[in-house]
């Protein structure tokens, strides 16, 4: 069983409003049983919701506000999603905050990237779970 990040199979769940359908994603899940999520909106933010990306060891949006115990709580519910269904592993959105993992978006919102991970990318890593990006298929 695997988790899929929903905006990378087309469901319009970003920040933005829209998805980022990967036609790479939606071939590799397609022999595999598969849950989509959006740790973001399991967090309880809206959608749209304005931009954000890590600031230190929070997570902060575009106009300052500190959104971090959203992203933590979406990343719990993740996490606990994983251990009901036994998944094994995760395709994750690259870059976000949320999902991104190797490298994220700086804090600075002008494009520039970071070694790092995002908030449900790292605890899925530390419970075991394989995470991937779509730019790792």
């Amino acid at each position: 069983m695997i988790i899929v990040s929903a905006c990378l199979i087309g469901i319009a769940c970003r920040y933005d409003g829209m998805s980022k359908a990967d036609e790479k994603v939606i071939q590799y899940i397609q022999d595999k049983q598969w849950i989509p999520v959006c740790p973001e909106q399991m967090g309880g933010l809206p959608t749209p919701r304005e931009r954000a990306e890590i600031v230190g060891n929070r997570v902060l949006s575009l106009s300052g506000k500190d959104v971090t115990e959203a992203f933590e709580k979406g990343a719990k519910e993740i996490l606990k999603l994983t251990k009901m269904a036994c998944v094994t592993e995760a395709v994750l959105k690259a870059m976000s905050p949320s999902c991104g993992c190797g490298m994220v978006y700086d804090g600075t919102f002008s494009g520039i990237l970071r070694p790092g991970s995002g908030k449900t990318a790292q605890i899925l890593m530390e419970n075991g779970i394989r995470v991937i990006s779509e730019e790792m298929l």
